[in-house]
């Protein structure tokens, strides 16, 4: 049965497939700019869980967030509120965001940026290193066990920390086994597109400890903030309670629980 994420990735990889630009030009200039800001240290924090904030008009499941969403504005919201860092969705079909809104957010505060997309091939992470992105999405789901080598490797080359998104036990394993530093827990279904609270927790389990973790999807409040710090998360990452918050800012704040295990955890990332 095909998923959301199918008719997704399809799209994207026929646009990849009709992109005709020099991607080694690409390259040459997405690795003269100057450094990024740095997003896997960002998510590290000594006691407190870190909030990943997200600007996010719409998605296929709810089809408008918010109607009048200002990104800079919201940026500023986020910082104040101690986010950690921004997530930007670019997805213009199916999320209605854009390159713009990333620029936006990103020249609005000094917080590293994550360009929350569908990643398919090389010309997606180079775009968004040149977009201004610090970091890229890559979802396990999405990619061969090659492609995923491949573009973290890439990544890595041109200066861009990856996120890598898994739902499940084998996904995970994949992501380490291709060397990803940042994995991010997706409590969403694929199939259903219904969020499974106990996802992220069940997942941890098989994380390494020398990975930065991050939960995403069905975090409402700081109960599920507060049960995901104490399960080993390092950050986790908002979008839809965020963004139809009436006080954006005090709802990141909120999200900031006080993390337990704290020794142990500094010690495997070798803080």
């Amino acid at each position: 049965m095909a998923t959301y994420l199918d008719r997704i990735l399809a799209s994207h990889r026929a646009g990849a497939e009709s992109d005709q630009r020099d991607l080694e030009s690409l390259e040459r200039e997405a690795a003269s700019l100057p450094p990024a800001r740095r997003f896997a240290e960002a998510l590290v924090r000594p006691n407190r869980l870190a909030v990943i904030a997200e600007v996010k008009r719409r998605s296929p499941s709810k089809p408008t967030l918010a109607v009048d969403l200002n990104p800079a504005r919201l940026a500023v919201a986020y910082e104040e509120g101690g986010a950690s860092a921004l997530s930007v969705l670019t997805d213009s079909e199916f999320f209605g965001g854009s390159p713009d809104d990333l620029r936006a957010a990103r020249e609005s505060s000094s917080l590293p940026v994550l360009r929350k997309d569908f990643t398919v091939c090389r010309a997606d992470v180079l775009d968004a290193r040149l977009m201004g992105a610090d970091a890229v999405l890559m979802i396990a789901a999405a990619l061969r066990a090659d492609e995923l080598c491949e573009l973290l490797v890439l990544s890595q080359r041109i200066g861009l920390d990856a996120l890598v998104e898994v739902h499940d036990e084998r996904e995970a394993e994949a992501a380490v086994s291709a060397g990803a530093e940042i994995i991010g827990v997706n409590q969403r279904d694929l199939h259903s597109f219904e969020v499974d609270t106990a996802r992220a927790v069940r997942v941890a389990a098989s994380l390494p400890d020398g990975c930065v973790r991050v939960a995403e999807s069905g975090i409402a409040g700081p109960d599920d903030a507060r049960r995901l710090a104490d399960a080993g998360f390092d950050a986790v990452l908002v979008g839809e309670t965020l963004v139809r918050s009436p006080d954006p800012e005090s709802a990141v704040a909120s999200l900031r629980a006080r993390k337990q295990r704290v020794a142990e955890r500094q010690a495997a990332l070798g803080a």
